[in-house]
């Protein structure tokens, strides 16, 4: 008989054990499957209930922002009785766990006094019902407490219940951990995304509210009739002018602005990426294509992509982004099959495109399609009566900056109205900036300015009749200046007046000044050689 008994004992420990290994895997299997906390513990106590015949299991945790233990998943609960399940940290049998860190069992709940039985979920007087409850412990420390009925027959122990409990509580606590560190990184997400909608509300209402001039008045208006529809739109105007953050303006006034705004700069990626850069690109695809790459467009579905500096997109691309805009469905780099995204698309250029379509450099049909609603950005020349308000807003930025409130006299606001600002708005918020490291009061006087805002006038050779306006010649005037203050050095003439290398070549060429520029610089090396350091 004691031979039998102990056989049978060893059988009912082997099923045991089997069915421990099952009820793991499959809970191992929900937490890799399930986002949501709640859902997870639900379906991890059916588990149990479904594989070892358990009832009324419980997961128990420690409320953050009440400090109060509340159940948080329950299995034969009903909803109301969940709702009863608030416990003190260190109330009943509970609390017991939670504050000791230890497992309590409980032969018969109806003889415990410290059993408070809040859910009023078990007939006490009429039941003989054990109880069995472990802490969920993470990095050490109680997080909640996991209790259930009595699982197994009374033939097994209350240790190896325990142990296996444990070992589900510990699966708990780093489900919940997980968990936690992803509503951490939801938070910085959806904190970082407050703060960049803040960012683009501020700067959009200060778009508006230093646009008193006719041409922001236009500008303004254009706006917000093409910011809620679909068409695309195509931005002009010069470097500086604030073509990307009109780019974004529009976005944050349609109804896409839950969804990404992602910038290319077309002029800034080699003629051999800009493809693979815009739609994407499979497995091997060229050399250096290591794994499978969406593309920008991709990235920006339900949502818009600003393609800045558009002329500068080579032919073979403009063939296939004309295609994308025409059926609105494209093939990564290296692969046939089709895909389709939601995208609206703005474009951008400094340069005359309709100019480009002439000389061939660009798709007539591309610029048609792109040129459903043009918007020309005002340069700062053409907008002066905003120049004032535009240095009041920078100078106030620059307290945040600096900690030092600063004011411009009035003769040199005057000389900043009428400068002819080839750098546009950047250049404008370059020289406030330069100005208010420069300064020694709260107030800033003509002698603080730079030389160059003064106009004057470079020499007389290297004037050519290669202007077409005055604008032109003040431009011009203005490169040259800078050119010479700089040992013709075109990086850091461009420093100097704000605007970029690129800029600056752009004018050089235009103007015709690459020859001027070779020469001088020859004559600045070879005074250079001949000088005598004593």
């Amino acid at each position: 008989m004691e031979v039998n008994r102990e056989f049978e004992n060893i059988s009912l420990q082997s099923e045991t054990h089997h069915l421990e290994l099952k009820v793991l895997y499959e809970i191992s299997g929900i937490i890799g499957q399930i986002l949501s906390l709640d859902q997870t513990l639900e379906s991890i106590l059916e588990i149990l209930s479904k594989s070892l015949f358990m009832h009324r299991a419980t997961v128990v945790l420690k409320d953050r922002k009440t400090g109060l233990l509340k159940i948080r998943a329950s299995h034969s609960l009903e909803p109301e009785e969940k709702e009863r399940g608030v416990y003190q940290v260190d109330e009943g049998i509970t609390g017991l766990i939670f504050k000791s860190a230890q497992p309590v069992a409980v032969p018969d709940i109806g003889e415990e006094p410290l059993f408070l039985n809040k859910t009023k979920a078990r007939k006490i007087t009429k039941e003989k019902i054990s109880f069995i409850g472990v802490p969920i412990l993470l990095n050490g420390e109680p997080i909640g407490v996991f209790h259930v009925d009595r699982l197994f027959s009374s033939e097994v122990h209350f240790e190896e219940d325990i142990r296996f409990l444990t070992i589900v509580a510990t699966l708990i606590a780093q489900f919940v951990h997980l968990n936690q560190e992803v509503d951490k990184r939801e938070q910085v997400l959806v904190n970082e995304n407050k703060l960049l909608r803040a960012e683009i509300s501020e700067k959009y209402n200060h778009f508006f509210t230093v646009g008193i001039s006719p041409a922001m008045q236009i500008l303004n208006e254009m706006i917000r009739k093409v910011s809620p529809s679909r068409a695309s739109v195509l931005l002009l105007g010069e470097s500086g002018t604030g073509k990307t953050l009109t780019a974004r303006i529009i976005h944050e006034l349609s109804s896409r602005v839950r969804s990404p705004f992602v910038k290319v700069n077309c002029a800034a990626l080699p003629d051999n990426l800009i493809e693979s850069e815009l739609f994407g690109h499979e497995k091997g695809a060229f050399t250096g294509a290591v794994e499978a790459k969406p593309g920008r467009l991709e990235e920006a579905d339900t949502g818009t992509v600003f393609l800045d500096e558009i002329g500068d997109l080579p032919m073979g691309v403009q063939a296939k982004l004309l295609h994308f805009l025409q059926e609105r469905e494209f093939e990564r780099l290296g692969s046939t099959k089709t895909k389709k995204v939601d995208v609206r698309v703005i474009a951008a250029t400094n340069v005359d495109l309709a100019k480009a379509v002439e000389l061939g450099k660009f798709r007539s049909d591309l610029y048609y399609r792109l040129n459903v609603f043009p918007i020309a950005i005002p340069p700062l020349h053409e907008r002066k009566a905003d120049i004032p308000l535009l240095c009041n807003y920078f100078l106030e930025k620059t307290v945040k900056e600096y900690g030092q409130r600063l004011q411009l006299s009035e003769e040199c606001l005057q000389i900043l109205v009428e400068y002819r600002w080839p750098g546009n708005v950047r250049e404008l918020e370059n020289v406030i900036e330069r100005l208010s490291i420069m300064a020694e009061g709260p107030v800033i006087s003509k002698k603080h300015l730079p030389g160059y805002l003064f106009q004057i006038k470079p020499r007389s050779f290297y004037r050519e009749d290669n202007c077409s306006s005055k604008i032109e010649e003040i431009e011009k005037d203005t490169i040259v200046e800078s050119l010479q203050d700089n040992g013709w050095i075109q990086q850091k003439a461009a420093k100097k007046i704000g605007i970029t290398l690129r800029q600056m070549g752009y004018r050089v060429k235009k103007y015709g000044l690459e020859k001027i520029i070779r020469e001088e610089r020859r004559r600045v090396l070879e005074n250079k050689k001949g000088t005598i350091l004593l």
